[in-house]
C-alpha cells in the first residue's frame, strides 16, 4: 500500500510505531542543534608529492601554493641524498590550512615520519617539539627543524639540520 500523506498513517495504523536507532538513518531531526564544539572538518588537502612512504613535510609559505622554488630544489637534493624522491613524501603548506590541527594531519596522511620546517609550520595542537630533537608521537617520528629561510644563508643551521636528517 502506498500512502502519500504521512498524516494518513494515524487513521490506518492504530498502534504506535517506533524506529530503532539503526533504522533512523536519513531522518533529520528539525530540533537537533549542532554540538557546541562542532568544527569544520577538512576532507582533503592540496599537497605536493604522492606520500608513498608516509613521510609528511609541513612548511609555511603564505601566498604560495606549496613551497618556494629554490626551497623545493634544496628539499629534492636532500631527499635524493637520503634515497627518497618527491613521490615518496607529501609537502603540505600549512599557511593554506591555518585552522588545521595535528590530529587532522595524522588522520588524513597517516605519516610514519613528520618533518616540520620552521616554528610557523607547527600544526595546532602539536605536542611540544624541541628544535632538532626527534620525538615519537604515537606511531610517528616527528622532527621540528629550521625553515629553509633560516637555513639558506646559515651554514650552522644547515649542518644541524643535515645531521638530524641523516638519522631521521
Amino acid at each position: 500500500m502506498k500512502i502519500e500523506n504521512p498524516a494518513a498513517f494515524s487513521f490506518i495504523m492504530l498502534e504506535d510505531i517506533f524506529l530503532l536507532n539503526k533504522d533512523k538513518t536519513g531522518i533529520a531531526n528539525p530540533f537537533a542543534l549542532p554540538p557546541p564544539d562542532a568544527k569544520t572538518v577538512v576532507t582533503g588537502f592540496n599537497y605536493l608529492g604522492s606520500n608513498k612512504k608516509k613521510f609528511l613535510v609541513v612548511v609555511h609559505y603564505p601566498g604560495i601554493e606549496f613551497i618556494a622554488a629554490l626551497h623545493l630544489e634544496a628539499l629534492q637534493n636532500i631527499l635524493k641524498r637520503l634515497d627518497h624522491t618527491l613521490e615518496d613524501i607529501a609537502v603540505l603548506n600549512l599557511a593554506n590550512y591555518a585552522e588545521t590541527g595535528f590530529d587532522d594531519l595524522m588522520e588524513y596522511f597517516n605519516p610514519q615520519k613528520l618533518l616540520v620546517l620552521g616554528e610557523k609550520a607547527l600544526p595546532n595542537g602539536t605536542e611540544t617539539l624541541t628544535l632538532n630533537m626527534p620525538a615519537k608521537i604515537n606511531d610517528c617520528t616527528a622532527l621540528l627543524s629550521f625553515s629553509f629561510d633560516e637555513m639558506m644563508d646559515n651554514l650552522e643551521n644547515k649542518k644541524a639540520f643535515w645531521e638530524k636528517m641523516k638519522q631521521f
